[in-house]
């Protein structure tokens, strides 16, 4: 069953809902006042309280079609492109998004020349919007029997980083406990991720942050470190640390503008007035990798993202001495507010084990990763 107009969710009301479909009506509420949180929702936005007698008219513009209609053309910025995405005619998504804002009595768009523009309460509707309408996906599944920890998709979004060996790696235990559990795995920039959960696209982000994002729930966060890796014969292998400065004089490969990396390099040299000059910038981290591995130039990386074969691939982790290296953090992150389904949540706590067993330092690996160096030399 789709979550259109003929099963109208009210999934903030206690998880209960209405529906057209006898399957489903006996779930239907008692006449009722609607809950705090639905009013409260209304109250942001500026519209006026409900008494949920039956199935008001307000509620049921709270859901279903307007509601999906709403949310895809606060996304896309148009009619035109929602009615591209949704395979619905213009007129049909008008319709619909002006009856919402009638019901509710506020504008929820700003009408451009260009396209469409979220009115301040447009915005407050957006995220209430999203979470109402995938609990509600996640309630029917419930109830069809499809949302168990043996039959289910999970949607991850992570910045480049972990995707070339730790997500896979995690992802691959979890389905030895929970084989019947699918993924979709989508790398992209680090606030691209966060967006994504914001937005509903995805269950989940690991990703790396700088600053803390709106919209989002941390369900984890711990510092991460930028850390220089260097091949365990390099010249600088057997220091306990480097700056910078001391980096500088040699092969060095850098990610493109605009990763937390970079970021955090660039505002360093800046303060520290010390100018690197790479001999290769990539915007893939497993060719960097191989590259620094092959040619002996050095790379930086957070120990996260090479825990399991920097030793073995004949590199040594080392920490510098700049605190600014030290401002970055790990986040697992969830859209805020949204109930995850049983899935999620197992999942979440899978990935934030697998986490908290990265030390700051792997020190017998790297000193034996030294010797390896230092006996073929």
């Amino acid at each position: 069953m789709t979550l259109d107009a003929a099963c109208i969710f009210e999934p903030i009301l206690g998880g209960r809902f209405f529906c057209h479909n006898d399957r489903l009506s006996k779930l239907a509420l008692p006449k009722r006042q609607s809950s705090p949180r639905v009013q409260k929702a209304l109250a942001d936005i500026g519209a006026p309280a409900l008494t949920l007698n039956g199935t008001s008219h307000m509620a049921l513009s709270l859901h279903g079609i307007a509601l999906r209609y709403f949310v895809e053309v606060a996304r896309t910025g148009s009619l035109s492109d929602a009615s591209a995405r949704l395979h619905v005619a213009v007129s049909a998504i008008s319709r619909q998004v002006a009856r919402l804002e009638s019901d509710l009595g506020v504008a929820l768009f700003e009408r451009r020349p260009r396209g469409m523009a979220l009115s301040e309460a447009g915005e407050r509707l957006l995220a209430y919007a999203q979470r109402s309408l995938l609990e509600a996906e996640h309630v029917m599944k419930e109830i069809g029997g499809l949302e168990t920890l043996h039959g289910s998709m999970i949607k991850v979004t992570s910045s480049e980083g972990f995707a070339a060996d730790f997500l896979p790696t995690a992802m691959a235990s979890f389905r030895v406990q929970y084989p019947g559990i699918d993924f979709t795995l989508s790398v992209m920039s680090p606030g691209e991720a966060t967006r994504q959960v914001r937005d509903g696209d995805a269950d989940l982000a690991l990703t790396f942050s700088l600053a803390p994002e709106k919209g989002v729930k941390v369900e984890h966060t711990e510092r991460a470190p930028v850390l220089a890796l260097l091949r365990a014969d390099h010249p600088l292998a057997a220091r306990a640390k480097v700056s910078l400065a001391d980096l500088q004089r040699y092969p060095l490969v850098l990610p493109e503008p605009g990763t937390t990396i970079r970021q955090l390099i660039d505002i360093t040299c800046a303060l520290e007035g010390v100018l690197l000059e790479p001999e290769l910038t990539c915007n893939n981290s497993g060719a960097m990798y191989r590259y620094a591995q092959k040619s002996g130039a050095i790379m930086f990386t957070g120990l996260l993202s090479v825990r399991d074969r920097y030793a073995g691939d004949g590199f040594v982790v080392m920490p510098l001495t700049h605190p600014q290296m030290r401002q970055r953090s790990i986040q697992v992150q969830t859209m805020a507010g949204r109930e995850l389904p049983q899935s999620v949540r197992a999942f979440r706590d899978h990935l934030i084990a697998e986490i908290a067993g990265v030390k700051p330092a792997d020190a017998t690996a790297s000193k034996a990763a030294r010797k390896r160096g230092r006996a073929k030399g």
